[in-house]
């Protein structure tokens, strides 16, 4: 993107992110950063990959989940602290996009299945989790693709814990269609069984160890294109994330996960809340 346009949608994303609870318009952004609703949307899409109004969206659902995890607040408290108006088309709209509804996503399990990558909250799920998703991925659809990933590490970076998902959705509010993960790694090729044909968004997320000059957490998106079946491959470069991203608070639990209900079963006396 032209460097000279770059402080306009920087500045419209601290507007996001500071004002998510009001009714901001398209309107509204485009006005403070003293360029037309058009050219405002087509610069704001190039800088992010998404349009102003869908990462507004991903703001809110992000910070409803986050409240919804981390606070006691009743649901209708959080629907006015998130910036919706009627609890009932929060519901619906959240239930949709999330895959379970509002009371469903404070079950202990999500919590400690949660990837979380923002300005304010950046984790991953446990190492067993991660050990458990390496020995065995466990597709939310069934597929016959197989998809071996070539991951780089930024340079410099320690090693690193990390995950790497397939989406429907460059910015998803549900689990992965098929994911794997593995424990202290640093370049190096996951491969994903089971994969749903198609094209989805590979969405890869490495938290480092400390101690290293690199950064302490790293994601990178690829679109990437699985066949029906054998093998295909893709590479990705992870990479510090980015004042532009979107961000992403999804869980790997699922009630009709056979991965979800044997983490249960392993992590039920450990379970935590997210700090």
């Amino acid at each position: 993107m032209d460097k000279s346009v770059r402080p306009a949608v920087l500045q419209a994303i601290s507007s996001i992110r500071e004002r998510y609870f009001e009714p901001i318009t398209l309107a509204d952004l485009a006005s403070e950063v003293f360029v037309s609703r058009f050219h405002f949307s087509r610069m704001f899409a190039d800088a992010t990959g998404v349009t102003p109004g869908r990462f507004l969206t991903a703001v809110r659902l992000f910070e409803a989940k986050r409240l919804l995890l981390t606070t006691s607040l009743n649901v209708s408290d959080i629907v006015c602290s998130v910036g919706y108006s009627s609890v009932g088309t929060f519901t619906s709209r959240f239930s949709r996009a999330v895959g379970m509804t509002p009371t469903q996503y404070r079950e202990p399990q999500v919590a400690e299945l949660l990837v979380a990558i923002s300005p304010t909250l950046r984790r991953l799920p446990p190492l067993r989790t991660l050990r458990a998703a390496g020995r065995n991925c466990a597709s939310l659809q069934s597929g016959t693709g197989e998809l071996a990933i070539q991951l780089d590490l930024p340079s410099g970076s320690a090693p690193a814990d990390t995950l790497v998902g397939l989406f429907a959705d460059p910015v998803p509010q549900c689990g992965p269609v098929a994911f794997t993960g593995m424990a202290n790694v640093h370049s190096a090729e996951l491969t994903i069984n089971g994969a749903p044909a198609g094209q989805w968004t590979a969405i890869a997320v490495a938290q480092h160890q400390p101690g290293a000059a690199g950064p302490r957490f790293s994601i990178a998106y690829s679109t990437v294109h699985v066949a029906p079946h054998g093998r295909s491959a893709t590479r990705i470069a992870l990479r510090a994330p980015a004042p532009t991203d979107a961000p992403i608070a999804i869980t790997l639990a699922s009630k009709q996960s056979p991965f979800t209900q044997r983490m249960l079963a392993d992590a039920r006396p450990h379970l935590r809340a997210v700090a």
